[in-house]
């Protein structure tokens, strides 16, 4: 009997300049780990979504470093995190960033953030809706202790 096939999970493919340093971003921002790596590429993987960071095809121009935030693409990545706040300081710590809590929204039961990676590429972090910071959620438990 022969093997059932293996339905492949939801992906995608950033072309990028330091492939790298983008996989350390990732993996820190959205919780993805290390899954494979070879010439060119490392893959990056976490709750059935595959990230690959492809290396920049040669004789494509760069337009960095300093990578401009890239406002204008025809695609943004969405991945899901458990906590914006810890998200946004690991953004930080890895080159890119994510935009403050004031730019949080809300939306079909989900609470998102765009930020932008250390390559100019757009993404957008989700929690789900009820999930409140845990920095506030740290404040009302002391608050109550006292």
């Amino acid at each position: 009997m022969p093997d059932k096939p293996v339905i492949p999970r939801f992906a995608a493919v950033i072309f990028a300049d330091d492939i790298e340093r983008l996989a350390t971003f990732y993996s820190a921002v959205a919780g993805l780990a290390r899954a494979d790596a070879g010439k060119g590429h490392v893959v990056v993987a976490g709750n059935g979504f595959e990230l690959t960071l492809h290396a920049m095809p040669r004789g494509v121009p760069l337009s960095g470093p300093p990578y401009p935030a890239r406002q204008d693409t025809c695609l943004k990545l969405c991945l899901p995190v458990k906590d914006l706040v810890a998200s946004r300081k690991a953004a930080g710590a890895h080159g890119g960033l994510l935009r403050p809590k004031t730019a949080e929204w809300e939306a079909r039961g989900f609470r998102a953030c765009d930020g932008v990676d250390p390559e100019g590429n757009i993404f957008q972090l989700r929690v789900p809706a009820s999930v409140k910071p845990v920095k506030a959620a740290r404040a009302v438990i002391r608050k109550a202790k006292r």
